[in-house]
């Protein structure tokens, strides 16, 4: 092996394999590249869909749809979760990545993918919007740029295995491997079978597309699609969790309440979390009513119980941190004292509470299948998703970016005053909109359409002015969260292109670490020992899962006597 290929960073006492290292930066730079995309075209949806500026024509509207969908959705996140596993293989694990040479092959067939994609949907020719629903065609190249992509993600994957193998082989750890690194182990898990039904799903249709087969089932492909395409969200949320953790580690030196448990958290999101794929398919007729109950009910409970567990452990262990320092006051002092003006963590922290408060809650509402049909189909679709990947999994990753800027990128952080603000413009902005979007849709505003005026149709629509009022607050916080997320893409092109060189900077040539002490982002088992209240070494984060609990009972509840009211229309 050689030695000039690894350093240690003097801050983080973390240690870069050279060749993972490289392959994380330019994974980081394609997506911020394809965020900046997807932000743009978030802007001119967003208003489209608000009733009083209303901008962009009807083809417009669903081309830079289709162009957001992708882009956010698919493009940013696994380009970013790619530069997530090699970090959490190779430096976490402290060895060499495997197959470096291959991994560039795999970065180019995933930028190779998104540019033909792009260009596919901005001829304007494939304005079919993410699902890309038969039998509503696309260009091939549609479809081609999305196996393309598929390919080099499950090339990382790969590679990403092969370093867990490495890193055993050569004893680079004791014992298990860390959480951190066991959360990507499950994200990489899921991505295996996700790109699988991509493959199974969008390699016939692309062969549909150039006229070598006849014809694609629609429930087929429908059911068959979103085992890809909502699968590709769990993998953000297991992606997600484990930079919660590792950013509690970061900030805090906490340690989970327990590794078991969480581990068997994360487990269950291997075995039971794509079920909730099941939720875009309640109102299909092909499916029979006892496959639909079992996959939103029984079998996904235990994916949203996996997810409690994370919401609880994560703040858990750092009340437990922070009160081991003598933060002891009162149910909350460990949290008002908490480092707010540290980007890093309080974007990890509203994106704890904005994904279980906000995206959990709607998720499990929208996912059970009576309550389902009063919501399907409508705007409060996007509003859930918004609040599960943008809230959760977009903001964990620009918390994390701004621990890598320096780290990995050895480069100060541009204009830090103004990025002690961003996680609050963008996430309490998206916050709004989410809650906004969702009551719309629950007034019934459609999802997708490019007009809910339905101006000059031939059987019109009025909706209650509210529905309006609503839209008018989706646009407004919609441009707030845009704002938000373009003070980050600068913060962060000119950190990392511009910024001033850390000035402890660590060189190549260290010795690459054998059974050493784990850096402090990898704790081993076992938790602080801090005075609580009523039995609990962390009561206030009792108390806050016990007021999720209670609104989570109420909006149920609300949401059941909703669908009451619709029963006389039978």
């Amino acid at each position: 092996m050689k030695t000039q290929e690894f350093r240690i960073c003097p801050e983080s006492g973390l240690q870069f394999h050279k060749p993972a290292e490289r392959l994380m930066r330019f994974h980081a730079v394609a997506a911020i590249v394809c965020l900046l995309i997807g932000g743009i075209t978030a802007l001119l949806v967003t208003l489209t869909r608000w009733p009083a500026v209303h901008l962009l024509p009807a083809d417009k509207f669903y081309m830079l749809l289709t162009t957001h969908g992708i882009n956010m959705l698919i493009f940013w996140i696994i380009f970013f979760e790619m530069a997530v596993l090699h970090f959490c293989s190779s430096t976490l694990l402290r060895c060499r990545i495997a197959t470096p040479k291959l991994g560039w092959v795999g970065f180019g067939l995933m930028v190779t993918g998104a540019v033909i994609n792009n260009l596919s949907v901005f001829s304007g020719k494939s304005s079919v919007m993410m699902t890309s629903y038969v039998p509503m065609p696309a260009e091939p190249t549609f479809y081609l740029g999305l196996i393309l992509f598929a390919v080099g993600a499950l090339i990382g994957c790969f590679m990403f295995l092969g370093t867990l193998v490495i890193a055993k082989e050569e004893k680079t750890y004791e014992g298990s491997i860390p959480l951190v690194t066991f959360g990507a182990l499950t994200a990489c898990i899921i991505a295996i079978f996700t790109i699988s039904m991509g493959a199974v799903i969008l390699i016939p249709t692309f062969l549909w597309s150039v006229g070598l087969i006849s014809n694609i089932d629609a429930p087929m492909y429908r059911l068959i699609w979103w085992a890809f395409g909502h699968s590709s969200q769990q993998i953000n949320v297991a992606a997600h969790v484990a930079v919660w953790y590792a950013i509690a580690a970061i900030v805090f030196g906490a340690r989970p309440l327990s590794e078991k448990v969480s581990r068997t958290a994360f487990i269950l999101y291997i075995a039971f979390l794509q079920l909730a794929s099941a939720h875009h398919l309640l109102v299909d007729p092909g499916l029979s009513s006892s496959w639909k109950i079992f996959n939103t009910s029984y079998a996904m409970y235990l994916a949203v119980l996996a997810s409690m567990i994370h919401g609880l452990t994560v703040p858990g262990s750092i009340e437990v941190a922070q009160r081991a320092k003598g933060l002891t006051k009162g149910l909350y002092e460990w949290l008002r004292k908490a480092p707010w003006g540290n980007p890093v963590f309080s974007g990890m922290f509203l994106s704890l509470i904005g994904f279980g408060f906000i995206g959990g809650i709607s998720g499990v509402v929208m996912g059970t299948e009576q309550i389902n049909i009063i919501i399907h189909n409508t705007i409060y679709v996007p509003g859930h998703f918004h609040a599960t990947v943008v809230i959760g999994t977009t903001l964990a990753f620009m918390s994390l970016t701004y621990f890598l800027i320096p780290v990995l990128f050895r480069r100060q952080v541009f204009l830090p005053g103004l990025a002690k603000w961003q996680p609050y413009i963008f996430g309490i902005s998206m916050m709004v909109f989410t809650l906004v979007m969702m009551g719309a849709g629950t007034l019934g505003v459609e999802r997708r359409h490019w007009d809910m005026a339905f101006t000059d149709a031939a059987i019109g629509f009025d909706y209650p002015a509210s529905a309006y009022a609503l839209m008018g607050l989706v646009g407004i916080s919609g441009v707030g969260a845009v704002l938000g997320g373009a003070i980050f893409v600068l913060i962060v092109v000119v950190s990392v292109f511009l910024g001033k060189r850390v000035e402890s900077e660590s060189n190549y040539g260290a010795e690459p670490t054998r059974l050493m002490k784990a850096p402090p982002i990898v704790l081993p088992e076992g938790g602080h020992v801090a005075a609580g209240k009523w039995g609990f070494a962390a009561p206030g984060t009792f108390a806050l899962a016990m007021l999720f609990l209670a609104i989570f009972v109420a909006y149920y509840a609300v949401n059941w006597k909703y669908l009451a009211s619709v029963w006389p229309l039978a």
